[in-house]
């Protein structure tokens, strides 16, 4: 850790326009600050044996936290509640966004909630807007695992979302490979992960961020990267009508994925934690990992080890899919684990140890 430089410094560009977190290596402090070294195990199993649950967001009202997460059955994606008193001992509470006979999402709608306080080691409630609780998604009409199109949709509720109900959802995609301003990261007909937040700090001129990894394509004649995943940004003002925000992808790698954006807020700077996958020259096929901004636009990735990878029998095949808070001074690293039979469930990591979970696949 030593002779880094202090990631609250300011590394402006020649035009002195933007800033971002040291390239040189200063987000060692954040590092430092997010590492889960000690794996809890699995603490959610699917509601059946039919179903394979991934994509954890959490979130916390009045004493109880809660846990939205997605489950595929084969047909497609529907969207699931979980609550837990601890983090760590969690029960299925039902769905909030179900198979439906029509529509242009009828048969997957992969949800995340948005506008989740960013505090680190804050409140994690969910915010309103137009006295509304919000929930972007991902969504189709065919059926099957993640079949083309796949196209981003908004879905609210004026309820307090601490039981299972079905959310309202509007009647139409807010962004699809089929949109005029479309790029070229994310022409393939599949839009997947999407996490909306509050841009409080007035960079982009709008009221909302949402960040979304979606399957692209680039140079015509560069066959290894063609097909992966990116992170890019779109805005808006009302959580309904959104518009890309700019030509480039803010988070990428040559190859494989990088994708399931999820922020929080340490001190004066904004940490995206994210999946990588399938990338050049990596053992490991799955790991998380996070990039680091000071004003929600440029972000500068991390180089170091990874938050979490393949290290026991549960995840061994993957992990990967991170939600990660601090609570009472303990962080909570959840993530999607898949052991070598492709069992898929959600596990937790922790900054201290928590002992290990009796849940098994």
């Amino acid at each position: 850790m030593h002779n880094r430089v202090d990631l609250f410094n300011y590394n402006r560009s020649a035009a002195g326009a933007a800033t971002r977190c040291s390239s040189a290596g200063g987000d060692a402090k954040i590092y430092e600050e997010v590492k889960t070294p000690y794996k809890y195990g699995l603490v959610l199993l699917p509601p059946d044996t039919g179903k394979k649950i991934d994509c954890p967001t959490v979130y916390k009202a009045g004493n109880t936290w809660y846990m939205s997460y997605i489950a595929f059955d084969g047909k497609g994606y529907e969207t699931w509640l979980a609550s837990s008193k601890d983090l760590l001992n969690w029960k299925n509470l039902g769905r909030q966004m179900s198979f439906t006979k029509e529509g242009w999402d009828q048969n997957q709608k992969a949800g995340y909630n948005a506008l989740v306080d960013t505090k680190w080691g804050g409140s994690y409630q969910l915010n309103k807007y137009q006295a509304k609780y919000w929930m972007s998604y991902f969504g189709g009409s065919s059926s099957g695992y993640e079949p083309e199109p796949l196209s981003i949709g908004m879905a609210y509720t004026t309820k307090k979302p601490t039981q299972a109900f079905e959310w309202q959802r509007l009647d139409h995609p807010v962004l699809s490979s089929s949109d005029k301003d479309v790029r070229w990261w994310e022409n393939r007909n599949k839009l997947f992960k999407s996490y909306v937040v509050e841009d409080k700090v007035g960079q982009t001129g709008h009221q909302f961020i949402m960040y979304y990894n979606a399957v692209g394509d680039s140079l015509p004649n560069n066959k290894p990267t063609r097909w992966y995943e990116r992170i890019g940004m779109a805005v808006s003002n009302d959580m309904v009508s959104w518009k890309r925000y700019q030509r480039e992808p803010v988070v990428h790698h040559s190859r494989g994925i990088t994708g399931d954006p999820q922020i929080q807020q340490i001190g004066n700077v904004w940490v995206m934690f994210y999946f990588g996958a399938f990338w050049k020259g990596r053992e490991t096929e799955t790991f998380n990992r996070f990039a680091c901004s000071y004003d929600l636009i440029n972000w500068t990735d991390w180089n170091g080890d990874d938050l979490v990878n393949s290290t026991i029998d549960i995840d061994k095949k993957y992990a990967h899919k991170s939600f990660v808070l601090k609570h009472k001074g303990v962080v909570y690293h959840f993530y999607c684990a898949v052991d070598a039979k492709d069992n898929r469930g959600i596990a937790v990591a922790t900054s201290a140890d928590k002992g290990s979970s009796r849940i098994k696949f």
